[in-house]
């Protein structure tokens, strides 16, 4: 008997229809001839409490840290103990064992995991499905490969939860130990991901509470040129009165310049002009969408990841979701017309994006070197039941099938115009842009660029008509939003000091992974360390006393950032896991040292932050089967 063993139900139903032979339902599995289809639902097995390798850790206490295990154990997890057996059973009688989690590092621990505990020796091949309509996954059993490939890919995941284990349980602890001792009643949650995240928010808020506003001065000229009028703008020199940003913060000099300049003459001492060509937007990947879906529609990004999951999964509309690659395979680029002539079937808007689309244009986006474990979102070509979808599915979808429609449609051409022009020896800017053919862009509502200037000619002469000085205010940095939130996990590289860690985050994941960051933004919300504020993310008193109370290194981005660096090179071989347990355990015993409960005592005192507290569910959760997010921190009950 061969065993495959899915990730999830709904993959395991996909593969058993298309398998050749008809299939029979058994309690946890489907049976199709001489191949059985079982299923994980979503992590079946976790790391063991701290009590399964010493009973005297059960009981939280500052000496006993760090706890580090000797060998690591893996538990059952509660309710998933009845598939689990199901799963025992039928290994015994395999013959061979096909791994089919999903294609990236955590779906290869989920169910790897799983054949490891349960002692099977036979051979294991790997199936590797991105689509779950049916032609799709017949070419996928057709391609199985040794699951002995993918051991670096599963040595890396299996770092990655071991760490996240040490990391969270041994901080988590010590720093709820401090606050009893300062005084704090509650557990206060340390992760390598979620309190760096954490700590952007309690940054930027701290940045806008003590933002200091103050008055510049732009000075603008009317000019006639040769062939028309255009509005330029006073470039002040360095001796000026100016800001950090370049901005005039004394209105005198503009003053005195703007009663000279009507009726003055100049000329036209700088001019660029050039034809640019844009291409088409990437088709998405999940953090893309998630940024561009709560833009447009004001979604937060657990529910954009959630939605996906249906389409994907429910609706089968939509490729695999939880993908960081924004390129599609080479050969997908044959396919591309069927598919998206069938994802436009049954929608107006989609329809006409498909007859403006030209198939004969090939993008960027279909490039097999850019692709890894799986590609951008895409239409898998199954017509849309819009009668079936909620008006967010059909938002959402109708983005992925739009980014996918633009790679057959022709590049944004503009030209755009830069002028410097001077009178009384003051330079004055201009600016301006025309479309020569918009390309994709009707697909997009996009920002209004700089309206076009009258035709310009090196040197030529200029007249000031009239000038003025306009009075503005510096404003603070916006507050994060769950698009710009993500945006900024993304990339996290901007929010590093250190130079030579930025060059070395910039090619990187950045903070946390496309699976996990709406869940990291859901469980600072939950754990009160987060409220929305409509749109807004904005730390609470608690969320800001956690983070004054942390080292900064705990809380900044570069060490979880480069954490993900050093575990894709486990992944590329290219590392050893020991050798990065070995090194986190050497920063983990130095942070615990600097525990300390005065400092936790003030800064709870002092703290400020919005009001509020762990947040209340107010309904019974949907019953959900998903990986288990890579937050760490998660603490044993005391």
């Amino acid at each position: 008997m061969r065993l495959i063993i899915a990730e999830k139900p709904s993959l395991a139903r996909a593969i058993a229809e298309a398998l050749p032979a008809s299939a029979k339902r058994q309690e946890g599995a489907i049976i199709c001839g001489d191949t059985t289809v079982t299923w994980c639902l979503g992590h079946l097995l976790e790391q063991a409490p701290p009590e399964a390798y010493d009973p005297a850790d059960k009981q939280w206490r500052l000496d006993r840290l760090p706890i580090v295990p000797g060998t690591w154990k893996l538990a059952p997890r509660a309710k998933a103990r009845g598939q689990l057996a199901v799963i025992r059973k039928l290994i015994k009688q395999a013959k061979e064992v096909v791994h089919a989690g999903d294609p990236d590092r955590e779906g290869q621990l989920l169910v790897q995991e799983v054949i490891e505990h349960l002692k099977y020796r036979g051979p294991v091949m790997r199936l590797l499905i991105s689509d779950l309509n049916r032609p799709a996954v017949s070419r996928a059993l057709a391609k199985l490969r040794s699951n002995q490939e993918f051991q670096p890919l599963f040595q890396a995941a299996q770092a990655r939860s071991r760490a996240d284990w040490l990391y969270g349980i041994n901080l988590t602890r010590a720093w709820t130990l401090t606050g009893r001792q300062a005084g704090h009643d509650g557990v206060l949650s340390v992760g390598r991901v979620q309190t760096p995240v954490l700590g952007l928010i309690v940054r930027r808020d701290n940045a806008i509470r003590d933002f200091k506003p103050h008055p510049f001065y732009p000075l603008w000229a009317d000019l006639q040129v040769e062939k028309g009028q255009l509005r330029a703008w006073w470039a002040p020199k360095e001796h000026q009165p100016l800001d950090d940003q370049g901005r005039l913060i004394d209105r005198t000099p503009a003053d005195a310049l703007a009663a000279q300049l009507p009726g003055a003459t100049g000329q036209l001492t700088q001019l660029d002009q050039q034809e640019k060509r844009q291409p088409p937007p990437l088709p998405y990947s999940l953090s893309a969408l998630q940024v561009d879906a709560a833009r447009r529609f004001g979604l937060s990004a657990q529910m954009v990841l959630d939605i996906c999951q249906r389409l994907y999964e429910q609706h089968k509309l939509i490729t695999y979701p939880r993908s960081d690659c924004r390129y599609l395979p080479e050969e997908h680029l044959a396919l591309a017309q069927r598919s998206l002539t069938g994802a436009c079937q049954n929608d107006d808007t989609l329809k006409q994006w498909l007859n403006g689309a030209d198939f004969t244009l090939r993008s960027k986006a279909w490039n097999d070197k850019q692709v890894g474990a799986h590609h951008a979102l895409a239409p898998t070509g199954k017509p849309a039941d819009f009668s079936q979808l909620s008006a967010t599915e059909g938002h959402v979808f109708r983005l992925v099938v739009r980014n996918v429609m633009a790679q057959f449609y022709g590049p944004l051409r503009t030209f755009e115009v830069k002028a410097e022009f001077t009178l009384l020896n003051e330079a004055f800017r201009a600016r301006g842009q025309s479309i020569l053919a918009p390309g994709w862009k009707p697909l997009f509502t996009t920002k209004e660029e700089a309206p076009p200037l009258p035709p310009l000619t090196q040197n030529e002469r200029c007249k000031a008509l009239g000038a003025g000085v306009e009075e503005k205010e510096t404003r603070p940095p916006e507050p994060f939003t769950d698009a710009s939130l993500i945006k900024a996990m993304m990339n996290i590289g901007r929010y590093v000091d250190d130079p030579n860690v930025r060059k070395t985050l910039r090619d990187t994941d950045g903070l946390g992974t496309e699976a996990t960051r709406a869940g990291i933004i859901e469980t600072l919300v939950q754990r009160g360390y987060l409220v929305r504020k409509q749109k807004a993310l904005r730390a609470t008193k608690l969320g800001s006393a956690l983070i004054a109370a942390l080292p900064s290194a705990v809380s900044t981005p570069e060490r979880t950032a480069l954490w993900e660096q050093r575990l894709r090179a486990i992944s590329e071989q290219q590392d050893d896991a020991g050798a990065f347990q070995h090194a986190l355990l050497d920063d983990l015993r130095a942070l615990l040292n600097q525990s300390d409960a005065n400092k936790l005592r003030q800064s709870l005192q002092t703290a400020q932050g919005a009001a509020g507290g762990p947040a209340k569910r107010t309904s019974k959760p949907k019953r959900r089967y998903t990986k288990r997010k890579s937050t760490a921190g998660k603490p044993t009950k005391s």
